[in-house]
C-alpha cells in the first residue's frame, strides 16, 4: 500500500497461477477456461482476463455491448468474424473487437491457445 497526500493507493502484483482457473459455462463454449486477473474488486475502469482454450476448443460465437482488446500469449488460434472469416492469432499478435461485433476465438493448434482479454467495467 502506498499513501500519497492522505489518499490510500493499493498496488499489488500476483502470479497468474494464484488465481482460480474456471470453466467457461456459456452455451457454445467448448474446452475454455477463464481467470479473472483484474476484476471489479480490484479495478475501477477495466478488467483483465486470461483465457485458456484447449485443443479443439472455442469460445461461443457471440457479441456484447463493449469493446475489448486481446493479446496472445501462447498457441495458435483465430478470431472468427460474423461471416466465418478467420483472422490468425499467434503469440505476440493482438486484436481489437468493436462493441456488438459478432466474434469467436478458436484454437487452431495442438497446444493450448492462451490470451489476455481486457474489457471495460460498467
Amino acid at each position: 500500500m502506498i499513501i500519497k497526500g492522505g489518499n490510500i493507493h493499493i498496488m499489488f502484483s500476483k502470479k497468474y497461477d494464484e488465481v482460480k482457473l474456471e470453466d467457461v459455462k456459456e452455451d457454445g463454449a467448448k474446452n475454455v477456461k477463464i481467470q479473472w486477473l483484474i476484476d471489479e474488486k480490484v479495478g475501477k475502469t477495466f478488467a483483465m482476463r486470461r483465457f485458456v482454450v484447449a485443443r479443439g476448443g472455442h469460445t461461443p460465437l457471440h457479441h456484447h455491448d463493449w469493446e475489448h482488446g486481446v493479446f496472445v500469449l501462447a498457441g495458435e488460434g483465430a478470431l472468427v468474424d460474423k461471416d466465418g472469416n478467420e483472422h490468425p492469432l499467434k503469440p505476440g499478435y493482438f486484436a481489437f473487437v468493436e462493441p456488438n461485433e459478432i466474434h469467436q476465438f478458436v484454437n487452431k493448434g495442438e497446444e493450448d491457445f492462451i490470451f489476455l482479454c481486457v474489457i471495460p467495467l460498467p
